[in-house]
């Protein structure tokens, strides 16, 4: 299956204060005790309690994108409709304030389809790094691009887009009452927050991005089937995961497993890519190149 999994300029809303608001209301907790976890009381408690808790990962997630704090992610994405289907990692890094950084989506099914994002702190450019499947785009194994993330907010940088996708799909499922919602306490203090999002709103997010072709197979009835979602918060609050994993099965098989995952050492400048020396750029000058170019990455896609 070939998935668009490079960089898009998509504009997607982050979960915002009307989730927290929505959460308040109307909700339900799972409450069995378990050796290892304990759920959080229900009533208004439990409401008031998820509600401070979706607002605190939201606060977090905006002081990423600010760059206030170093960090380094990967997020793992699988998705297979019948017997086509993609794997691919993101590993990405945020280093300084103003932040450079740099993100590397590479294929788990061809090492050789892969393309990191390098924007320099402050820099008015961001340069593209070329894996062997694409070395036909350009004749240099970098690319430059003019820098739009300021135009088109953080969730333009592939390192924040997944999550940006997975929020939204949670925020629009809430919003619609469609979401069943728990909250678990976790030994160290941890939060775990957990929602069912409809597979119809998990496609109409584009969290994972799929050809038309592929969409077609999936029924109205099939997008009725939830997409279990939770998000993990450690002991001081900070957002530690994002995972959405589900099947659905109707007149096609429908499977996806995404993992968002912040890791424990904070990324230092050693972490980040040198800039290419100019020879070795090819100067993509405005957006009509910029489209062209991702037309053409898209065709290789298509026939990959």
């Amino acid at each position: 299956m070939t998935v668009r999994t490079m960089p898009r300029r998509h504009h997607h809303r982050l979960a915002g204060t009307v989730a927290c608001l929505v959460l308040a209301g109307g909700m339900t907790t799972g409450c069995g005790s378990e050796l290892t976890a304990t759920a959080i009381p229900d009533g208004d408690d439990a409401a008031a309690y998820v509600s401070a808790k979706f607002a605190d990962t939201l606060t977090t997630l905006s002081e990423d994108f600010q760059g206030i704090e170093d960090r380094a992610s990967t997020t793992d994405k699988y998705a297979r409709v019948d017997d086509q289907w993609m794997d691919s990692t993101i590993t990405a890094v945020q280093v300084g304030r103003p932040p450079a950084r740099v993100s590397k989506n590479h294929s788990n099914k061809d090492s050789t389809e892969y393309l990191d994002v390098f924007h320099p702190a402050g820099s008015p450019v961001e340069y593209l790094l070329l894996g062997p499947a694409y070395e036909s785009l350009a004749p240099t194994p970098w690319v430059s691009t003019p820098h739009t993330g300021g135009q088109y907010g953080p969730c333009a940088w592939e390192g924040y887009r997944d999550v940006c996708a997975m929020l939204s799909a949670v925020d629009q499922a809430v919003e619609q009452g469609d979401a069943t919602k728990q909250a678990k306490s976790l030994p160290g203090g941890a939060v775990e927050l957990i929602a069912e999002v409809p597979l119809g709103v998990f496609l109409e997010n584009r969290v994972i991005i799929f050809p038309d072709r592929l969409l077609k197979k999936v029924t109205e009835k099939m997008k009725s089937e939830v997409i279990d979602t939770r998000i993990g918060l450690d002991g001081a609050g900070k957002l530690r995961t994002i995972e959405m994993n589900g099947t659905v099965t109707g007149e096609s098989r429908f499977e996806v497993r995404m993992k968002y995952q912040v890791q424990q050492e904070p990324p230092t400048e050693t972490d980040l890519p040198k800039v290419p020396e100019k020879d070795k750029v090819t100067v993509l000058p405005d957006r009509a190149a910029v489209r062209d170019f991702y037309d053409r990455m898209g065709e290789l896609q298509e026939g990959g």
